[in-house]
Order: structure tokens, then C-alpha cells, then sequence
């Protein structure tokens, strides 16, 4: 059987514009003429006509689609070749999604926007670069007993990152590059070096005390200022050698929210279990240490 081109259109829900157009470029050909000299075309048409339509909702260009239903390329292929560009293309548009929330979440400035666009379009390569020169600025020349740190602290963005995960790494790259962030942990960390220089007498680090001396207090609604907390800054100036005026500017730091943000950003990345923050236990050690360091003996 054999239909017009009216027919067609109505059995496929194309246009006749359409049809006509994939004739004149010889997709479908007609079978014949009808006497008053009209395209006739053959029952196959609606079903290559289907296929084509498919193809073409699929992405795939006119002159592609005309050698696949030729036959001149393998569909498989094709089909795989274009699952590829739609996933960069789908990876790209995640990326951009991610930074218009970020500009409108956090009310970014010109400056901020483009500096986060580049962040992130930045190649694995390029990424594990920047944050290699974070952690060399940080850990160099200690000892390689930092070598676990460091690698606790390493970002492993996904291939197919979620949006959360694009807006995570982004924030935690700008953190990488904040000079002010990266000195304090720098102190951070020659601290601890430092500490474990000093061999048994100090035996445990100075978060973990922070958090077993401190947190309870804190949770306990404890005033840092009373005397209720005298035990307290006891126990942290025996973690820490050189006495009170030591101990706090060192609280002061580690206390800073940007180490909190860093951390839950990176367990947003990896895929871990968010971190119990610390800034607020050590911003509560702080404030005990500071209004007895003028009675402190040093």
C-alpha cells in the first residue's frame, strides 16, 4: 500500500513540511507518483520516518541520522559516540547550575562569580594541582607522620559529581587559596609537630583534649569565667607546654570556622558523614584561658 504525502503526515504526526524536507534530502524516498504527479511512498516510510523522528529527539544531526538509516554508520556506534558528548555536555550544564546557586545563595560579587566559574572547570588534573600546592604550603618539610593527614584532608571530587558536591568543591578551592587560612593551618600543624617533639610529656593532641576536657563543660552550660572551668584549662595547660600564654593564641587558632568549613565541605565531596564541629569548644577554651591569663603564672 502505498500513501501520500498528507497520508504520511497524518499516520506519523509529522508535518508535510517535514516530510517533504526529509525527501528533498533523501531520508525517505518516494516509491512513485500518483497520477496527478504527487509522491506516493511505501508502507516502510512510516516506520523509518518513526525511527527518524526518534533519532532526531535524541539530538542527533540530519546528515548523521541519514547515514544511520542508510546504513553507512553502525547505530551502536553512533549511539555510543553521542552518549558521550551528552554526558559532557550534561557534566558541563551541572557545573553551571551549580555556580548560579552558589551567586545566588551567597550574593557573590563580579569578581567572586568569575573566580567560582573557573574554580569549577578546572580538569582533574588541575584540581588535584591546586590542592596539592594547599597541602605542600601546609605540610612541608614536617614529618611524614603527616603524610595520613594530608591525605584525610584530599578532596576526591566525583566523575559525576551531584550539584552539592560541584558548590562544595568550589568553596573548599577558594579555601585552599585564602593566604589568611592557610598560615593557620600551617600553625596548626607546626604545633602539633612541635608537641610531638616533645616525647612523653605530651601525649595526646590538642584537639582530642579540647574536646574530652572541654566539651563536656560546654555542654553543660559550664561559664568558662567560673570556677567551675579551673579543671578544665588544667588539663589543656598540661597538654600544652609553655603555659597559658602559649596555650591561647593557639586555641585562638585552631578555633577559626573556616577549619570547620573546610572539613564539612570535604566530607560533602568524599560522600563521609558530616564532622562534629570544633570552633565552638575552642572558642569556649579560649575565652576560659583568656580571662585568667592575667592571674596565669607563666
Amino acid at each position: 500500500m502505498n500513501y501520500s504525502i498528507g497520508e504520511l503526515a497524518r499516520l506519523t504526526g509529522l508535518t508535510v513540511k517535514t516530510i517533504r524536507f526529509y525527501s528533498d534530502r533523501g531520508i525517505v524516498t518516494p516509491v512513485g507518483r500518483s497520477p496527478a504527479g504527487y509522491r506516493l511512498y511505501g508502507a516502510g516510510a512510516v516506520a523509518r520516518l518513526d525511527f527518524v523522528r526518534t533519532l532526531r529527539n535524541l539530538g542527533l544531526d540530519l546528515a548523521t541520522v541519514r547515514k544511520v538509516v542508510e546504513r553507512e554508520l553502525p547505530l551502536a556506534e553512533v549511539a555510543a559516540a553521542h552518549a558521550e558528548a551528552l554526558a559532557v555536555q550534561i557534566r558541563v550544564l551541572r557545573l553551571r547550575r551549580a555556580v548560579l546557586t552558589s551567586v545566588a545563595e551567597r550574593g557573590l560579587t563580579h569578581e567572586e562569580t568569575d573566580l567560582m566559574h573557573k574554580l569549577a572547570l578546572l580538569s582533574e588534573d588541575e584540581r588535584r594541582r591546586l590542592i596539592g600546592d594547599f597541602l605542600d604550603a601546609v605540610f612541608g618539610g614536617l614529618d611524614a607522620e603527616f603524610a595520613g593527614i594530608r591525605r584525610s584532608m584530599t578532596p576526591e571530587l566525583p566523575d559525576e559529581p551531584e550539584a552539592e558536591q560541584v558548590r562544595a568543591w568550589v568553596e573548599l578551592a577558594e579555601l585552599c587559596l585564602d593566604p589568611g587560612f592557610r598560615a593557620g593551618v600551617r600553625r596548626m600543624a607546626e604545633d602539633h609537630a612541635a608537641d610531638r617533639g616533645r616525647g612523653a610529656a605530651v601525649v595526646r593532641d590538642l584537639t582530642a583534649v579540647v574536646r574530652d576536657q572541654a566539651g563536656p563543660a560546654l555542654a553543660a552550660g559550664v561559664d568558662p569565667a567560673s570556677r567551675g572551668a579551673d579543671p578544665v584549662v588544667a588539663a589543656l595547660a598540661d597538654a600544652c607546654d609553655g603555659g597559658l600564654h602559649r596555650l591561647l593564641p593557639r586555641l585562638e587558632n585552631a578555633g577559626d570556622p573556616r577549619r570547620d568549613r573546610y572539613f564539612r565541605l570535604l566530607a560533602v565531596i568524599n560522600g563521609w558523614l558530616a564532622p562534629e564541629p570544633v570552633a565552638p569548644v575552642f572558642g569556649w577554651s579560649a575565652r576560659a584561658v583568656r580571662v585568667r591569663l592575667p592571674h596565669a603564672r607563666v
